[in-house]
This record gives structure tokens, sequence and C-alpha cells, in this order.
């Protein structure tokens, strides 16, 4: 899935954005783009709890 975060600007983000996945699911597969503001992730996770845990980490994705 797919997610875009607008306030992920650099790779100091885009690691606190993998922390936060992978704190749901330690087996995530987490691609980051902080150019692009998007990260693509493969999980068993819900969209619903990577988001939780990324609105948590203060890296609320927006609606795609």
């Amino acid at each position: 899935m797919q997610f875009h975060i607008e306030n992920m600007t650099c790779g100091g983000c885009a690691r606190g954005v993998t922390k936060a996945i992978q704190s749901v699911d330690p087996t995530a597969q987490v691609v980051t783009d902080p150019p692009k503001r998007s990260v693509q992730v493969t999980s068993s996770a819900t969209r619903a709890q990577l988001e939780a845990a990324l609105r948590e980490a203060d890296f609320p994705p927006l609606a795609a």
C-alpha cells in the first residue's frame, strides 16, 4: 500500500516513518521517497493500523 506523508522531507524523517511502520509490523518492507513524500509498504498489518502508527509518530498520511 502507498502513503503520502507531506512532512517527510529528509532521510531522518524517512527513518522515523520506517520505525513507526515497523513498530506495528517488524517484518514490513518499507520504501521511502522523501523528495516525492511517498512511502510504499508491504505488510500484513491493516492500513488503519499503519495510519494510526504514523499519526502517533507525527507523520500523518494524507488521504489518497
